[in-house]
C-alpha cells in the first residue's frame, strides 16, 4: 500500500496559474499573471547578474541587508520584517502557525485562491465571508467569526476582483474581532496605490497589538516574480514564531541583490506606477466604449465583466486566444462571466482593445481566418 496524506490534502484543488504558452503564435502576449509592464529595473537586473559568480554560495538566511533596504524604504524596523520566497510562502507559514486541526480560518468569497489552499493545507476549516458587490464585507466577516476562529486572511487590494476595502473598514473589522485572532493584511498590490507605502496598513499593525500581519512582495511592480521573493511586516512574538518555521535560506542571493536594486531605483517604480495607472484608465474606458463593465481597479489589472454586457466571456477569450492574447478566465473564482486583463504595455492594451472591439462587433473570426 502506497503512503497515504493525512487527511484533508486529497481534499484540496491543486492552483492553477495564468497560461504562458500558446500553440500557433510566434508572439504572445501573455496578460494572465498581473506581472509587472515594465519589467525590472535594470539596476535590479545588473545586481542580479553580478551575483552569478557567487550562486554557489548560501545567502544570507536573515537577509539584513534586504530587510534593511524594506525598512528605509518604507520607514519600517528591520527586525520587524522577515522575508520569504515570495509573499505566498509566508501566507503559507502564518496559515500552519495559526492555524491547524480544530480552528477556522476566515477568507472572503472571491479570495486569492491560495488563502484557503495553505489554510485547509495546515488543517484548518474554511469558512467563507460573503462579499458585498465582490468587496470585502465587514459585517459577514465579523458574523463568520465563532470560537475556534484563529485567522482571518484578507488581500487589500484584492485580486482577482481588484476591488478595495476602506482602511477605516479593515479597522472596524480588527476591533470587531477577538484579540487572540491573527488578520493578515495581504497587500502584494499596495505599491499600485496612491499611498504605496500603505501606511494605513502598517499603522494598524503597529496599533493593534501582536495580532495583525501585513504581507508584501517584489513580484508586481518591482518585475521580480520569477525570483519569488516577498515579505512580511509583523510584531516581535510574530517575526520570532515566523523565523522558527520558515526554511534557513528562504531568498536566494540574485534575488535579495535584485530586490536590493529595485528598492534603491525609485524613478523605475514611479514610471511603473505611472504607467499601470495611465493604461489601466486606458482599458477601462476602451472596454466600456463597448459597453463592458470593469469591476475595481485598485491593482494592476481589470476585472472585464462580459456577462453584463451580455457576451460569453469563454467566447470573448477564445477570441483574445486567437490572436495570440492569454488572459485569465475566472470561472475558478466562481465569476464565469469576467475575464480578468492584467496592465501590460501599450502596445499590448492596444492590441487587446482591438480584439475586443472586433469580438464586440462580431468580427473577431474573420481576423483569425485572415
Amino acid at each position: 500500500m502506497p503512503p497515504v496524506p493525512r487527511p484533508g490534502i486529497l481534499e484540496i484543488a491543486a492552483y492553477v496559474g495564468g497560461e504562458a504558452r500558446l500553440g500557433g503564435h510566434n508572439r504572445v502576449i501573455k496578460l494572465s499573471s498581473n506581472e509587472g509592464a515594465l519589467g525590472p529595473s535594470p539596476l535590479a537586473v545588473a545586481a542580479y547578474e553580478a551575483e552569478k559568480g557567487e550562486i554557489h554560495r548560501y545567502p544570507d538566511g536573515g537577509a539584513a541587508e534586504l530587510r534593511a533596504a524594506i525598512g528605509a524604504a518604507w520607514g519600517l524596523d528591520p527586525e520587524r520584517i522577515v522575508c520569504g520566497a515570495g509573499s505566498d510562502d509566508l501566507l503559507c507559514l502564518l496559515a500552519q502557525a495559526y492555524g491547524g486541526p480544530g480552528t477556522e480560518t476566515i477568507v472572503t468569497e472571491h479570495a486569492f485562491a491560495m488563502h484557503p489552499i495553505y489554510a485547509r493545507y495546515a488543517g484548518s476549516t474554511v469558512v467563507t465571508a460573503a462579499e458585498r458587490g465582490l468587496t470585502a464585507d465587514v459585517d459577514a466577516m465579523l458574523a463568520c467569526v465563532s470560537p475556534r476562529t484563529t485567522l482571518v486572511l484578507l488581500a487589500n487590494p484584492n485580486n482577482p476582483t481588484g476591488t478595495m476595502l476602506p482602511w477605516e473598514e479593515v479597522r472596524r473589522l480588527r476591533r470587531g474581532l477577538p484579540e487572540h485572532v491573527l488578520l493578515v493584511l495581504d497587500a502584494a498590490y499596495a505599491e499600485y496605490l496612491d499611498d504605496p507605502r500603505c501606511s494605513a496598513a502598517i499603522e494598524l499593525v503597529d496599533e493593534a497589538g501582536a495580532n495583525t500581519v501585513m504581507t508584501r512582495t517584489f513580484s508586481k511592480i518591482y518585475g521580480l516574480g520569477g525570483l519569488r521573493l516577498g515579505w512580511a511586516y509583523a510584531p516581535a512574538a510574530i517575526v520570532d514564531v515566523l523565523n522558527r518555521i520558515r526554511s534557513p535560506f528562504n531568498a536566494s542571493r540574485p534575488a535579495q541583490a535584485a530586490a536590493i536594486a529595485a528598492l534603491a531605483d525609485v524613478r523605475h517604480v514611479e514610471a511603473s506606477r505611472a504607467h499601470n495607472a495611465r493604461w489601466r484608465r486606458w482599458l477601462v474606458e476602451a472596454l466600456a466604449a463597448h459597453g463592458i463593465p470593469v469591476h475595481g481597479t485598485a491593482g494592476n489589472f481589470v476585472l472585464a465583466d462580459f456577462a453584463a454586457a451580455g457576451r460569453d466571456a469563454a467566447a470573448a477569450d477564445a477570441a483574445l486566444r486567437a490572436r495570440g492574447i492569454i488572459v485569465r478566465p475566472m470561472g475558478g473564482y466562481g465569476l464565469p462571466g469576467c475575464l480578468r486583463i492584467s496592465i501590460g504595455t501599450g502596445e499590448e492594451m492596444a492590441a487587446v482593445a482591438e480584439a475586443v472591439a472586433a469580438f464586440m462587433s462580431g468580427t473577431a473570426g474573420e481576423r483569425a481566418r485572415a
